[in-house]
């Protein structure tokens, strides 16, 4: 199954208080409760002002309908096509 990037621009996101982070990710897993087991959120990074989360979904539409439902901002999606970590270049061709 296809991972995916979103990007979601949310001013001030790094200084919200524990409590609104908390609740942001009630709502997201009850969408995705709702939505069934082919959308899966993986982890998200949250910096100054944007957040970045890893999603595994079969395509770029459901995460759309998610971020939809939600209430939260899709502005950039980007789908994996392969990834690499130090172990990277220890690889022999």
């Amino acid at each position: 199954m296809p991972k995916f990037i979103i990007e979601r621009e949310m001013p001030g996101v790094g200084g919200l208080a524990d409590a609104d982070i908390v609740g942001a990710s009630q709502t997201s897993c009850s969408v995705l409760k709702e939505m069934g087991p082919q959308i899966q959120w993986v982890e998200s990074y949250v910096t100054g002002d944007k957040i970045f989360c890893v999603y595994i979904a079969p395509n770029e539409e459901l995460i759309r309908e998610h971020a939809a439902r939600g209430g939260f901002p899709a502005n950039q999606i980007h789908k994996v096509e392969r990834m690499i970590d130090p172990t990277t270049a220890e690889a022999v061709a």
